[in-house]
């Protein structure tokens, strides 16, 4: 072979082997491209540089990074929502308490106005009996008054106060008054006398 035909196909060979190593050259770049996108955020905005070279646009067309919240301003967020849950929570505890206080109130006072009803019952019974005792004591005190010899009451009648004697000679029989009122000495009938027509004076006549 001769040297003109030696260099002919060296120069075949030559051009033969250089579309191989630009395709190599592509595929090892797009792998590092990968790589970096893997790696972080800032492989992104290399990748779109790279793609934007091989498809034969410059930086300057490169679409624009978009924005996002960093992890401080999400961690700030979190916290602040933290912070107002923990405030809910207590409020929430806070108004437990007062719910069960006044809970706990309220039964006391039911409570009290149920033994204060209950003392104010028996203190009604207590009087009603009492009342029923002194008129049964005042009405046998009378019936002895009334059995007593007429002379003998009106010695008694004479010792009492005139508001005393004229209570159980208005409760006697009318006879039975009128014997000891008249063996009363004459001022102390007058003044039983007084007593006793006092105690209608105010009532309406009709």
């Amino acid at each position: 072979m001769t040297k003109p035909e030696k260099k002919a196909s060296r120069r075949k060979k030559q051009g033969a082997r250089a579309p191989v190593r630009g395709v190599l050259w592509l595929i090892a770049l797009l792998l590092a491209t990968s790589g970096l996108i893997r790696l972080n955020g800032s492989g992104l905005a290399l990748a779109r540089e790279v793609s934007a070279a091989i498809a034969g646009d410059g930086p300057d067309h490169a679409d624009e990074p978009q924005t996002c919240e960093t992890e401080a301003d999400i961690a700030l967020v979190l916290d602040r929502l933290r912070e107002r849950e923990r405030l809910l929570d207590e409020r929430e505890g806070a108004l437990a308490d007062r719910m069960q206080a006044l809970a706990a109130a309220d039964r006391e006072i039911k409570e009290n106005l149920a033994a204060l009803t209950a003392a104010e019952e028996s203190l009604k019974a207590t009087m009603a009996l009492a009342d029923v005792a002194a008129e049964d004591d005042l009405g046998r005190l009378t019936a002895v008054y009334e059995n007593m010899k007429a002379k003998e009451a009106a010695a008694l009648f004479e010792t009492m106060d005139p508001q005393f004697a004229a209570g159980f000679l208005g409760r006697m029989r009318p006879e039975a008054a009128a014997a000891i009122m008249a063996g009363l000495k004459p001022e102390t009938a007058y003044s039983i006398s007084v007593v006793l027509a006092g105690r209608n004076a105010n009532v309406p006549t009709n």
